[in-house]
């Protein structure tokens, strides 16, 4: 293989590495192809991938258990071009068409109307689909479909819309528009999707930062986190679980909008957390049409893909029909690699991390090329449903390179068109059903959910599938709202009568449910109560109770908002909150520290030094801590400050302390600041100051705010010529008769942004100061300085690469050689933080502590890791030392 280097171009080199992987040259600017004949040629005469019939492409699989099988449940002409699916309650399967996405190499008609929802039935209920009816169509690049009240909700390229069937014939009679905005771009990429209905009874949404849901006939549109790129579930406690087309693998650590009570904190952690920092994959064939395929280290020796390209779609297994150890693991679709990967989900406290089920190879691969897993759904039989686009072309036009289109051409991957399969994966003996019966003695395999009543289903949130409870939940909720529902609904919607109290037999068997189900039917029971507006709080109080903390974390979310209205029930949780919290479980006492902005003072702030205690390690309980602080950080910065005395505290004590001080100055209370300032002034140590004048440096700061005034000059300010940080702080005030003092100039030819700083701060503090200081000093045993290091000075795309792949190995800075025992024998790679946090890491240590360098921009960070797509083990200093190159955003 030989490259080619067109004029312009600029080139990188890197060293030989594992599994085969070719070494070669990586064009850095302008995209170019490389003819990479010796994976793409095939026999004269044959084809390079030919469409496989269904039966054909069925031999292609591999399942890493010999136990499981693989059936095929619909395909083309019955069903074209999937992308999403969902299963109703009588087990009919709705399915999104993206008909418009890439029918050529050019794109041509992508924005034609030619998108539809279908709705499939099997008739004869041998599990195949028999026949279909189009719901909805005339749609541009439909994404997302999600059954709700009353009607479906369906994303389409830009617009959300709820489409209602007036007439029970699964046709569409009216479609009213939800919100004109939904899409953003509209880029099927990039573009929001999912319509996950969460357990809490909000709809979230992949790449948006948006929610939904309906209440009295309207639709609420919420903000939220930003979360993930295609496809969104959660598991059996909720939490909500995500990815990246570069990132197997995230998920929500608290739940959504928990961290966000405090105006005066800016979270970095709790949401989007990356669970793993494995990328490898395993095909079983070539996969040279991959849009990096030209990069070395993309592909080993045989032309597979080495790494994550397009993950998507993940799902966590909730169902039945798969043998137990498979319930709570986590699959994660890949489209390029034709594969869908394992992962065990493992919990400790609160935290989670996964770890992949099979070291050497994948849950399910093919060796059909154009076997396109996109997305997976839960079905009615507890089993697990795969999309299968089954196109040769899934990479969007606007981003093919020129090597993608020409493998795509040769390869005959643009054509046919208009293919795809729907499969089925359950046990190799199973026999079609669920043997499990409610306590009424009822079989969801035998009876569909939508003939039972609401009594009935209440016994169905005992399920022990996910998507049995999910459903049951979804009919109880919009069955509380409708008309329909009689005094249970009135009660549902904030009726007076207790559910102790003459309660209808629906409101009766949830509360029974509540008390005396499974721990999966308790929480259940009270997200339905939740969703039906059951604002009456002794059912709540009583889950409190339970010997189940996911069941005891729901009840205090739950009631959190009702405590601020009535101090009885305040009153009652404060009580539970300082009897229980010592012998509670971690996941517990996280979630009482969060309800602390309901709850008294001297409720909440005992908790959250007990909780730092335990926790305060974790960057996580520190958001935890400072979400429920709000007007009162400056209590407990003086209570800890008490406690604390002169002498410097660990590590994570002076990060929180810092954190308080930087909440405080955001709250712009002129005295409790101006103690700050005493406490900095008359600070015995060192670490005292810094933390006061750090977190105030670290403080919002924008043209719209104006400076802090203060009743005369802090003797502080004092000490401004000789202490530069100091010196920046001042400018942040004002205050009678300060001179108008303009900022010495820097000399450098660049500006930094102090809110890229700010949060470059916050991100190093979380993640990095463990092992290299709070000052980039270094910590013995673990990691060498930072501070004025060659490796933070020099040039930024070797920072940058070392903050997205690690590095291991022997190191020199500043003229010495660290090397174990005297640090760790590697530095982890944090390629689960998105471009903006790495960006913002190494412009911070590229600017503190005395050092003045260039910003680096996320665009930069963007390109860098395009670029070192493929690269695995961490960097050693010798690769770095002999790296060449050269990018520009």
């Amino acid at each position: 293989m030989m490259p080619c280097n067109p004029p312009g171009s600029r080139l990188v080199k890197f060293p030989p590495t594992s599994r085969g992987r070719a070494t070669g040259w990586v064009l850095a600017g302008t995209c170019i192809f490389l003819a990479m004949t010796s994976c793409a040629s095939d026999p004269e005469g044959v084809e390079p991938s030919p469409p496989l019939s269904p039966e054909e492409a069925m031999e292609s699989f591999e399942l890493a258990d010999p136990g499981l099988r693989v059936e095929l449940v619909a395909s083309e002409p019955l069903v074209q071009d999937p992308v999403a699916i969902t299963f109703d309650a009588g087990g009919r399967l709705w399915v999104v068409e993206m008909l418009g996405f890439m029918q050529d190499i050019e794109g041509t008609g992508e924005q034609d109307p030619v998108g539809r929802v279908s709705v499939l039935f099997d008739d004869d209920g041998d599990g195949q689909m028999d026949r279909r009816t189009i719901f909805l169509d005339s749609l541009v690049l439909p994404r997302a479909v999600g059954l709700v009240d009353g009607g479906v909700l369906v994303a389409e390229s830009i617009p959300l819309w709820f489409a209602e069937d007036l007439d029970g014939d699964f046709v569409a009679d009216r479609k009213t528009l939800v919100d004109s905005a939904y899409g953003g771009s509209g880029m099927p990429e990039h573009s929001a999707n999912g319509l996950w209905r969460g357990m809490d009874n909000w709809i979230y949404n992949a790449k948006s930062q948006y929610r939904y849901r309906r209440e009295g006939g309207e639709w609420i549109k919420d903000e939220t986190e930003f979360r993930g790129q295609w496809g969104i579930a959660h598991d059996n406690a909720g939490r909500l679980v995500y990815n990246y087309n570069w990132s197997q693998l995230h998920a929500d650590l608290v739940p959504p909008n928990s961290l966000d009570d405090n105006p005066n904190h800016i979270p970095g952690s709790g949401i989007d957390h990356g669970l793993t920092l494995d990328r490898t994959i395993f095909p079983i064939r070539s996969n040279t049409a991959v849009n990096r395929g030209y990069v070395p280290g993309t592909l080993d020796a045989e032309g597979r893909l080495l790494e994550f390209a397009s993950a998507c779609g993940p799902l966590i297994y909730r169902g039945d029909a798969l043998p137990e150890s498979y319930r709570g693991d986590a699959f994660v679709c890949e489209p390029t690699a034709n594969l869908i990967k394992q992962n065990d989900i493992v919990q400790n406290g609160f935290m989670l991390e996964a770890q992949p089920t099979y070291p050497d190879r994948e849950f399910l691969a093919s060796t059909d090329e154009r076997f396109r897993p996109i997305s997976l759904a839960p079905g009615p039989d507890g089993a697990l449903y795969v999309v299968d686009m089954y196109k040769g072309i899934i990479q969007h036009g606007p981003y093919m390179t020129e090597y993608l289109r020409e493998v795509t051409l040769d390869r005959k991957l643009d054509q046919p068109i208009h293919m795809g399969r729907i499969w089925r994966i359950t046990r190799e003996n199973s026999g079609g059903g669920s043997e499990w019966e409610s306590a009424a003695g009822i079989n969801r395999a035998k009876v569909p959910l939508d003939q039972l009543d609401p009594v009935a289903l209440v016994g169905m949130l005992d399920s022990p599938d996910g998507w049995t409870r999910d459903t049951a939940q979804r009919l109880l909720v919009a069955w509380g709202h409708s008309p329909g529902g009689g005094d249970g609904a009135n009660q549902a919607r904030g009726g007076n009568k207790k559910l102790s109290e003459g309660a209808t037999p629906v409101a009766t068997a949830l509360r029974e449910m509540a008390n005396q189900g499974s721990s999966l039917g308790q929480l259940h029971a009270l997200w339905t109560l939740e969703g039906m507006g059951w604002r009456d709080p002794e059912v709540y109080l009583e889950a409190l109770n339970s010997n189940h903390p996911v069941v005891v974390q729901a009840a205090l979310r739950i009631l959190e908002p009702i405590c601020r209205e009535d101090r009885t029930v305040r009153e009652a949780v404060g009580r539970f909150v300082q009897s229980e919290f010592a012998g509670a479980s971690p996941l517990v006492q996280m979630q009482m520290v969060l309800a602390g902005d309901a709850l008294a003072a001297d409720v909440v702030l005992p908790a959250t030094r007990h909780f730092l205690e335990d926790y305060g390690e974790l960057p996580v309980a520190r958001d935890v801590a400072m979400s429920s602080l709000e007007g009162r950080e400056m209590e407990l910065y003086e209570q800890l400050l008490a406690n604390q005395g002169d002498s410097p505290g660990v590590q994570h004590e002076e990060i929180f302390a810092e954190m308080l001080v930087t909440a405080i100055v955001n709250s712009r209370k002129t005295r409790d600041i101006r103690h700050l300032l005493a406490v900095a002034r008359d600070a015995p140590g060192d670490w005292l100051r810094s933390t006061v004048v750090q977190g105030m440096l670290n403080a919002r700061e924008h043209d719209s705010l104006p400076a802090i005034a203060l009743p005369e000059k802090p003797t502080l300010f004092e000490a401004a010529d000789t202490d530069p940080l100091v010196a920046a702080l001042q400018h942040r005030f004002t205050w009678p008769g300060k001179p108008d003092i303009e900022p010495e100039p820097s000399g450098a030819s660049f500006e930094i942004d102090p809110e890229q700083m700010a949060l470059g701060r916050q991100q190093y503090l979380n993640l990095c100061a463990n092992c290299h200081g709070t000052k980039g000093e270094g910590m013995r045993r673990f990691a060498p300085p930072l501070k004025d290091s060659e490796w933070v000075n020099g040039e930024d795309y070797k920072l940058a690469m070392i903050l997205l792949h690690g590095m291991e190995g022997p190191v020199e800075v500043g003229g010495k050689r660290y090397d174990i025992p005297d640090i760790l024998p590697s530095m982890p790679s944090f390629s689960t933080l998105q471009d903006r946090d790495i960006a913002a890491i190494a412009t911070y240590i590229r600017n503190a502590w005395g050092h003045s360098n260039q910003p680096v921009s996320r665009g930069r960070v963007t390109g860098i890791r395009f670029r070192t797509q493929g690269k695995i083990r961490p960097w050693t200093a010798g690769e770095l030392d002999t790296l060449q190159f050269s990018l520009s955003d």
